[in-house]
């Protein structure tokens, strides 16, 4: 006979929480959803209402992941920026990306302000290197397209699209 799962409660989550940010980091806002799904299909595997406490529950396990260390939405938004820059995301990809992630606006923009002013056409060779741009002249409306999709600005696209073709034109 299958062993019966215990119904959630505050230890439960608390255990759940510590496992899912050892795994990954996470906003508190993604916390929270994590915690409120295994609420929820706890509820629907044992065919009940999920518990009323379960709200509040989940605020105290947030709370403690703050308390401890482990949860620092300002922190997350730096590293998380910090690592998108580094594969090329534009300065509006990153804000997208955040606010998804349940970032408030003000981390967000804190986050981002501690970037050097060259950052985004930084983060747009980057982009260029990874994707192999500047290659083909017959590619450049599409490369350039590309490159506006990802956030980018006409300026910079452009600069760095020339900047490319010239260093590929010099390669014999």
């Amino acid at each position: 006979m299958p062993k019966r799962a215990r119904p959630v409660d505050r230890r439960s989550l608390e255990a759940a929480a510590l496992r899912y940010l050892s795994q990954r980091g996470a906003s508190r806002a993604q916390l929270a959803r994590a915690l409120k799904r295994r609420v929820e299909r706890d509820a629907r595997r044992r065919e009940v209402d999920p518990d009323p406490a379960a709200e509040e529950w989940i605020e105290e396990v947030l709370g403690k992941m703050e308390g401890w260390g482990y949860l620092d939405d300002a922190k997350y938004a730096r590293d998380k920026a910090k690592a998108m820059r580094r594969r090329g995301a534009s300065r509006r990809k990153i804000e997208a990306k955040l606010a998804e992630k349940g970032i408030a606006r003000d981390l967000a923009d804190d986050a981002l302000e501690g970037e050097a002013r060259g950052a985004e056409r930084e983060a747009a060779e980057a982009l260029v290197r990874r994707r192999r741009f500047g290659r083909d002249p017959e590619r450049w409306q599409k490369e350039l397209a590309a490159l506006a999709r990802a956030g980018f600005s006409y300026d910079v696209a452009k600069t760095v699209l020339e900047a490319a073709a010239a260093e590929y034109a010099d390669d014999p």
